[in-house]
């Protein structure tokens, strides 16, 4: 028989049960106050937080501007090309497909998992730049979450060969060296964009917004002409292998418009591989320096005669073929006796340029060589340009005036050496120099007066004629005028020995100059390093070619070439 339990009510004290109904009423209207508050006060946050969940904002890429040659060559353009991305968020993919997805990209797949599991982000790049065709074999795989986007990578049909001039773009396509640089805001353009609604798939279901154009960079068109800019960076590339240098730069100029029809240097790099290129994208035409030697010598000689103390046949006594000066002795590589002012340029002496420049004033010789453009920069707009030394003439010593005369203590680049040739071309017109092509020919600065200017070409004719310093400088069929030039290689602590550098600075053809070309090469280690040696037969070759190139009329097309590898021909002082 069960025993009854008692039932024992417990009566709770009123306060308790309106308590209990006060705090659901209070987390009602709690809750009731922040629906209120989010819908009214913070409605825009609401509102962003839905449209991040569907809404993209698509970029719409640019295509960078074209960079081609003077006759219209390509020498860098933008090909279309996709980049691989993904929502880690939205990513939906199995293991088959991921070794998939790794083996197209050429990814591991370890990496592959770690950007796809990387769910923090909303976007993340698998791979950049691939070729549409690969992009669409990774769509092929079916992997929600993952998408395409069109960009551009820039190609340069010529490579290294004007690799210094037109530079590269980084992955982002902006411009790293060059031009792409130095004109980067012209070619780059601007991006458009397009607002859509996507669904989970990432299929675009609404466009929100018109679709803003993209605005295509502008194209830059170089004055640089793309045959002979070939020509010379061979010629050049084989003189820096055989007297085996450590580099090497060239420059051809038109004669007439001071436009770079060609600028090389040696060694280059391929601006569609740069990697492992420290070191080799200085345009060493433009911004390195070094000492011109005995092309400095026509300007010297070109002041002296405008000085009116001098004539081509005066004459200046270099016996016995060094002079002294204070503690300092000058010399020439053979003694001369008499020389007149023209036999001084094509003996390449010394002593007779020394002599010239001690009878000019200070301020006067300083002044003609500031003019021509030594110790400022040409202006022509490529990054890195160095405006060289030209000390103040306050400053100079006798020893100093009178080795400046002959291209030591004074330091230029190879494009202001090229510039200063101009005023021989131009009856004594200096000429601006430019990288773009011109419509016009551009007024330069009247330095010397055109008696002085013929009076100097011809004297430049005679160094690459028998008896002088240049003979491996001749073209067939065209006279040439030109200097050789040689100096002791100045490093961190004064100059160093055994080291040179060999320059040739020539025009043609003579009659009536068509193109100026500077041709240095820095630091020859094969036992030749004299100018007339290592430099005038670059020069000789892409002048031949390039003349012929232009249909320039022949000035001497009975002309003997002569060519010798005899000391006495090529050897000047130094």
């Amino acid at each position: 028989m069960a025993i009854p339990v008692p039932l024992v009510i417990v009566k709770l004290p009123a306060w308790r049960r309106r308590l209990l109904l006060v705090m659901v009423l209070l987390g009602f209207v709690a809750l009731l106050g922040r629906s209120l508050y989010l819908q009214s006060f913070h409605k825009r946050f609401l509102q962003e937080k839905g449209d991040a969940r569907y809404n993209r904002t698509l970029v719409l890429p640019s295509q960078r501007g074209k960079i081609i040659d003077r006759n219209g060559e390509l020498l860098a353009i933008s090909s279309p090309v996709e980049s691989v991305w993904a929502n880690p968020s939205d990513v939906k993919i199995d293991v088959n497909q991921t070794k998939k997805l790794a083996g197209l990209l050429g990814l591991k797949i370890d990496a592959v998992n770690k950007k796809l599991l990387n769910s923090e982000r909303e976007f993340v790049y698998l791979k950049r730049r691939v070729s549409p065709e690969l992009g669409a074999e990774v769509m092929k795989l079916g992997v929600s979450g993952i998408y395409l986007q069109r960009e551009y990578k820039r190609y340069y049909p010529a490579g290294e060969v004007t690799a210094h001039l037109v530079g590269f773009t980084g992955i982002d396509d902006r411009g790293q060296e060059g031009f792409e640089l130095a004109m980067n805001e012209m070619l780059s353009g601007k991006s458009g964009s397009r607002r859509v609604i996507k669904d989970r798939a990432g299929h675009i279901i609404e466009d929100l917004e018109a679709v803003k154009v993209p605005q295509d960079g502008h194209d830059v068109v170089l004055s640089i002409d793309r045959r002979i800019q070939y020509l010379a960076h061979r010629e050049l590339t084989k003189s820096v292998e055989k007297y085996r240098a450590k580099a090497g730069a060239a420059i051809v100029l038109d004669a007439k418009t001071g436009e770079v029809l060609a600028m090389t240097n040696v060694p280059t790099y391929n601006p569609n591989n740069p990697v492992n290129i420290q070191g080799k994208t200085r345009n060493r035409a433009i911004t390195d320096v070094f000492e011109p030697g005995s092309t400095m010598k026509p300007v010297t000689a070109a002041a002296a005669l405008e000085s009116g103390n001098y004539r081509p046949d005066t004459k200046i006594e270099t016996t016995p073929g060094y002079m002294t000066i204070g503690t300092a002795t000058i010399h020439d590589a053979h003694p001369h006796g008499v020389l007149s002012v023209a036999e001084v340029i094509q003996k390449s002496s010394n002593v007779g340029s020394a002599k010239m420049a001690l009878s000019l004033q200070p301020q006067y010789m300083w002044g003609v060589f500031n003019q021509i453009g030594f110790g400022a920069k040409t202006r022509i707009g490529f990054p890195g340009e160095s405006a060289g030394r030209l000390r103040n003439y306050k400053t100079w010593r006798p020893i100093e005036q009178a080795t400046m005369s002959y291209g030591h203590g004074v330091s230029v680049t190879l494009l202001q050496l090229a510039r200063a040739y101009t005023v021989f071309a131009n009856d004594g017109e200096l000429k601006p120099v430019s990288l773009l092509k011109l419509s016009d020919t551009p007024v330069g600065t009247q330095v010397f007066t055109a008696q002085t200017a013929h009076y100097i070409k011809d004297m430049l004719e005679m160094v690459v004629l028998p008896g002088g310093t240049a003979l491996k400088a001749q073209v067939a069929g065209y006279r040439v005028a030109g200097k050789t030039g040689t100096t002791v290689k100045l490093g961190d602590h004064g100059y160093e020995k055994n080291r040179y550098v060999g320059s040739f600075v020539g025009m043609a053809p003579a009659s009536d100059p068509r193109l100026i070309m500077a041709v240095m090469i820095d630091d020859p280690s094969s036992g030749e390093y004299y100018g007339g040696t290592v430099a005038a037969p670059v020069f000789s070759t892409v002048m031949a070619d390039a003349l012929r190139l232009l249909a320039v009329p022949q000035d001497a097309p009975n002309n003997n070439v002569v060519i010798t590898d005899g000391a006495e021909e090529v050897k000047e002082s130094i």
